[in-house]
């Protein structure tokens, strides 16, 4: 490892990676909104590196964790939807995650918060994957007052906290706990994603103005108390001697929900989550490291959240611990050094319910021309059942439990829709469709997608068939028809 790579004390720096849940690009003040207070998190902003095209991997949870975690797209990992009854959100066994790497390269891993990249088996929680600590849920959901959280496998009901100053408290034990050691810390909040609850006086300011649904009342004051605690984490960082030696970062997993009264400010993009348009996947994200990364530097590139694994391995001079690991994230560490202003031009990103379907809400980008695949019919549908199993989740203890992975029909499966093509620095806000008048590139980057598509279900094949191993042996799968 370089020498400035490493501390004043010569220790290799600290990772903290902080998540947050269903926030969007228009949810932090430093990203153009006027209402929501969030002073701590726009201090972050001011103290590094700000991303103003900053995009997760998937438009909805699981499988953009999933790809975080590992730095490889969703499929890849077998990670491609959310329900855990039906183990479509599960990170294949045989992939590398992030806290694995970290394990590898000495540190202490933790990880406080929501999980939601495999229940139901142990083979798949956390602590099977790299973390040696973990404290949070493995739902995708779960009740701030009357939660229930697992500890190393222990459950533990709620002692009347507030879910979100649950896990700041327990991100604020940790580092003083291992302040001594080299430490990788994955702080996943479930904030601001349902249940809508928060206490009463927060949510009171909001509503006060009298311009805000009660539910973007909730929202704004969930993301408030989020914010209040990354403010005390990092001041727990300054009074530890931590802050000039360790990395953080925040982001969130996919764009807001904007349906209904959620509906709120997001910039000027279409879409929300579970879309690949620009509302469901561009999301705030922000990188300090004092000294390292320049303060108050905003960067224009095309940003994925899969690119922080192969990025904090370079920037912690920790490579040889991602030996053997074929990333699709790309190594940031130049950008972030101010070596470099350019990275990846071609991006990918697509989701839809179950086993996924070619052509449908897909999206690629080749710099600013964007390629979008409309939803195809049926291929946003859900069974009933499985929000049953997530509701129940999020009043109870984790479960070991038999997974019916059978996908036995659905309503309609339509034929694709026609391509849309945009350009996004012209017209973020996908409003203008230009696939008429430019029908050569659609042709060009329809045959990249349908390349790209090949590569990401011989990969899903592989997974599956990992996921399946491992339940068989497990007892706990029921085979699909």
């Amino acid at each position: 490892m370089s020498d400035e790579m490493k501390g004043s004390d010569s220790r290799p720096p600290n990772v903290i990676l902080i998540l947050a849940d269903d926030l969007g690009y228009g949810d932090l003040g430093c990203y153009g909104n006027d209402i929501v207070r969030t002073p701590h998190l726009d201090a972050l902003a001011r103290d590094g590196m700000r991303f103003d095209q900053h995009y997760a991997e998937a438009p909805i949870c699981a499988p953009s964790r999933a790809g975080m975690l590992t730095g490889r797209h969703h499929h890849r990992c077998g990670a491609v939807d959310v329900p855990s009854n039906k183990g479509f959100d599960r990170i294949a066994v045989a992939e590398t995650t992030m806290a694995d790497a970290f394990q590898r390269a000495g540190y202490e891993t933790g990880m406080i918060g929501k999980w939601h990249t495999g229940l139901h088996d142990l083979n798949y929680h956390p602590n099977a994957r790299g973390f040696r600590e973990f404290m949070g849920f493995l739902n995708g959901g779960m009740d701030y007052w009357q939660w229930v959280l697992d500890y190393n496998g222990t459950p533990a009901r709620h002692d009347g906290r507030y879910l979100t100053d649950v896990f700041s408290d327990e991100a604020v034990s940790f580092i003083e706990r291992h302040r001594e050691h080299p430490f990788f810390l994955h702080l996943s909040y479930n904030a601001p994603h349902p249940p809508m609850q928060a206490p009463a006086d927060v949510v009171r300011k909001y509503m006060e103005r009298g311009d805000l649904s009660e539910t973007v009342a909730l929202n704004y004051a969930m993301i408030e108390i989020m914010d209040a605690g990354i403010g005390r984490i990092r001041e727990t960082l300054g009074r530890n001697g931590l802050a000039e030696n360790t990395i953080v970062i925040f982001t969130s997993d996919n764009g807001a929900w904007l349906a209904g009264d959620f509906a709120r400010f997001n910039g000027p993009f279409r879409g929300m989550k579970q879309l690949s348009l620009e509302g469901g996947i561009r999301v705030p994200a922000m990188v300090a490291w004092p000294g390292r990364v320049e303060r108050g530097a905003v960067c224009h590139e095309m940003i994925n959240s899969i690119d922080w694994f192969p990025t904090l391995l370079a920037l912690t001079g920790n490579e040889g611990a991602g030996e053997g690991i074929a990333f699709d994230g790309v190594d940031l560490s130049a950008l972030l050094r101010g070596e470099t202003k350019t990275v990846s031009r071609t991006r990918y990103w697509q989701f839809n319910r179950y086993e996924p379907l070619a052509r449908c809400n897909g999206a690629m980008r080749d710099g600013p021309w964007k390629l979008y695949f409309p939803y195809s019919a049926g291929g946003d549908w859900k069974y009933d059942g499985d929000n049953s199993w997530y509701q129940r989740g999020c009043l109870g203890p984790h479960e070991c439990m038999p997974v019916d992975n059978r996908v036995t029909h659905r309503p309609v499966e339509g034929e694709p829709l026609p391509p849309q093509l945009f350009h996004i620095g012209d017209d973020p806000g996908e409003a203008r469709d230009l696939a008429a008048e430019d029908p050569n590139r659609v042709q060009r980057m329809t045959a990249q997608w349908d390349a790209w598509w090949e590569e990401m279900m011989r990969d899903y094949a592989k997974a599956r068939a990992d996921n399946l191993r491992w339940l068989r042996q497990a007892g706990t799968v029921a085979e699909r028809r």
